[in-house]
């Protein structure tokens, strides 16, 4: 296999199999999932409800798996498949663009190095649009690297220009945190006009503000469903500081790899990332140039938004990760210089990171599982018997496995989810809540292990539930609690 192809289809191949391994974590499908699972299974008028009243940042995503779902069938492998081959994508596009910046040993590294960054496993197996957008990112910055170096004139150019415009314009449809990406964007472009690309900014800031204006309706209509991120904590001191690590690693290797100068292996002249009109200049000075703003602009301009209003997360900024993939490769090519050292010293941090790995695909990497608390309600369910949400957003265990609620009264229920064209369904009143409760002699209760209420319509089920049940059974299954309450003083022996 020629060398480019293998700097290229070698990080892809790897991304590929580590995204398929353990890709259905025991059978385990976290809330998020659960959303995107519930999104996709609904008609096409019933989803634009649904980002009507929520959710309109992810519409795009969700209309994609609902197609997915339509031709391939609903599983958790058709659930996470399309963030694996996404990711794949990804890892061949950094492996590219290390190669275009830096040589062809410097591409396979940047795309290995990609590839087994914690992050970029973890999403590549979640059933959500983060590694759609990553390789959407990598996509955009390698045609912005081939339209600096190689020119925007001509039929080529406008071909170029136009696949810029819309991969980044996809990748702000899915997350519009993505357009943070512009802003490394402009430090890469500004830094090639200076070294006299021609027209090169004046181009790049139209396909820029392209972009900007077609990602704005969603931005403004997302605008209006801001409590969706009031979850999110302010940032603390401990809470920024892990953020700034990796930026920091970048900066550790965009100073190496200017002190080191040219790494062994670099690509030809015909292959090296010059400015079009310009003199030659360092790979590793255009490296440095591409990789730390994508890494860097993107982390620290959502921490400063953040401290304005919380919104850090560390998935909204995950496309960081083609940067630092680049950086990363490129300075071990600089510092080791022959192929057995490479190896070694990818080997050696394959090793480092298994157990991560490992801890990445059991259902406790992520929050909670929707899928064994459905099972363990199916096995403690007697016919007649009442169910509790706590809070309402539980629901989704009984809306991802209906079969499992099979013949439970929902006691709060007034509207379904889809009816309301929310994921969670909208509740009675509180007195309707308590009269359906006190109505039931045994009562069934999903919730979260802390079980806290958060609303009045949970303040009455906890009250009810304290003032005229027994609890007789409280089991947490995977980050959840399946509670069981009977009427009275007593409880009933168990079903045999």
């Amino acid at each position: 296999m020629p060398k480019t192809v293998l700097s290229v289809a070698g990080p892809a191949a790897l991304t590929l199999l580590l995204g398929l391994w353990g890709i259905r974590r025991e059978d385990s499908m976290w809330r998020d999932e659960a959303a995107t699972w519930m999104a996709a299974h609904r008609t096409i008028p019933d989803l634009c409800h649904l980002t009507g009243e929520a959710d309109v940042v992810h519409g795009l995503y969700y209309l994609l798996m609902h197609g997915v779902f339509a031709v391939c069938g609903d599983s958790l492998l058709t659930l996470r498949l399309p963030s694996v081959l996404a990711m794949a994508g990804a890892a061949a596009t950094t492996a590219a663009l290390g190669r275009r910046l830096a040589g062809d040993r410097a591409g396979l590294a940047s795309g290995i190095a990609f590839a087994i960054l914690p992050s970029t496993q973890h999403y590549a197996q979640e059933g959500r649009s983060y590694a759609l957008v990553v390789a959407a990112v990598a996509v955009g910055t390698c045609m912005l690297v081939t339209l600096a170096w190689d020119g925007g004139t001509g039929r080529a150019g406008v071909r170029r220009w136009t696949a810029y415009v819309g991969a980044m314009l996809t990748a702000g449809l899915l997350n519009w945190f993505s357009l943070l990406a512009l802003c490394a964007h402009a430090v890469t472009v500004l830094m090639a006009h200076r070294r006299g690309a021609p027209h090169l900014l004046t181009r790049w800031s139209t396909a820029a503000a392209t972009v900007v204006l077609g990602a704005l309706p969603l931005i403004v209509v997302s605008r209006s469903q801001a409590q969706q991120v009031a979850w999110i904590r302010p940032l603390t001191w401990s809470t920024a500081l892990v953020p700034l690590l990796l930026p920091a690693l970048g900066l550790v290797c965009g100073r190496l790899l200017t002190r080191r100068g040219r790494p062994t292996g670099a690509a030809s002249a015909t292959a090296t990332p010059v400015p079009a009109g310009t003199a030659a200049t360092s790979p590793t000075a255009t490296t440095v140039t591409v990789g730390l703003p994508l890494l860097v602009a993107p982390v620290l301009g959502l921490l400063l938004v953040s401290l304005v209003k919380p919104l850090y997360i560390d998935r909204y900024v995950l496309y960081a990760n083609v940067g630092l993939g680049v950086l990363v490769g490129t300075a071990a090519c600089a510092l080791v210089r022959t192929r057995r050292g490479l190896t070694t010293l990818v080997l050696a941090a394959s090793a480092a990171l298994l157990p991560l790995q490992l801890a990445l695909r059991a259902p406790q990497s992520r929050v909670d599982d929707v899928l064994a608390p459905a099972e363990a309600v199916a096995r403690a369910a007697r016919p007649g018997d009442g169910v509790l949400f706590i809070p309402s957003l539980r629901r989704d265990t009984a809306e991802v496995s209906p079969t499992s609620f099979a013949g439970l009264d929902d006691l709060a229920l007034a509207r379904t989810p889809t009816a309301s064209g929310t994921l969670q369904g909208r509740e009675s009143t509180p007195r309707r809540i308590r009269r359906a409760m006190l109505g039931k002699h045994r009562i069934l209760v999903v919730t979260d292990p802390e079980g806290r209420p958060s609303t009045a319509r949970d303040t009455v089920k906890r009250q009810v539930l304290a003032a005229h049940f027994t609890r007789c059974a409280d089991t947490e299954v995977r980050g959840r609690r399946i509670q069981t309450y009977e009427r009275g003083t007593g409880c009933s022996p168990p079903a045999r």
